[in-house]
């Protein structure tokens, strides 16, 4: 049975909540690649669309993008995700997970890249009715702009 920890971002408003999912909640996303856009109603926000941007497995492992498979793997890395070099030309070997989503995957990484659009209704513009002046009106305006 899978069981994830989903984190979706809001990049307009910098907020982001966790969404757990589980069982047959979470089979959609088993097999999905870092990268590829999901329906929103897969984690309970319908009408959005999301992408998935990361992860990590159930050891803490990153998952990266350039790494085919759900496998983990040893490689060099000169930085970016799951080593951050401390000087310059730094190269170490790491211990990373691969671009799919497999069970052992415990947290992905999801941001909003497209929100349902409500129609909002705007009130229609009033028309604005002069009335025309008595003369008793336009006399007493002249005569208090000459005093002036």
């Amino acid at each position: 049975m899978a069981k994830f920890k989903i984190v979706v971002s809001d990049p307009e408003t910098g907020k982001s909540q966790i969404v757990e999912l589980e069982g047959s909640r979470a089979a959609p996303l088993i097999g999905r690649k870092l990268g590829e856009t999901v329906d929103g109603s897969i984690i309970g926000q319908s009408g959005n669309k999301t992408q998935i941007t990361g992860g990590c497995d159930k050891d803490g492992f990153p998952m990266r993008p350039d790494i085919h498979g759900g496998v983990r793997a040893n490689i060099i890395l000169s930085g970016g995700v799951g080593f951050h070099p401390t000087h310059k030309g730094e190269r170490r070997r790491k211990t990373v997970r691969g671009n799919v989503i497999t069970e052992e995957i415990t947290q992905i990484n999801m941001k909003i890249i497209e929100k349902l659009q409500k129609k909002v209704e705007k009130p229609e513009k009033k028309e604005i009715i002069e009335k025309p002046l008595k003369e008793e009106e336009t006399t007493e305006q002249a005569e208090t702009m000459s005093s002036s």
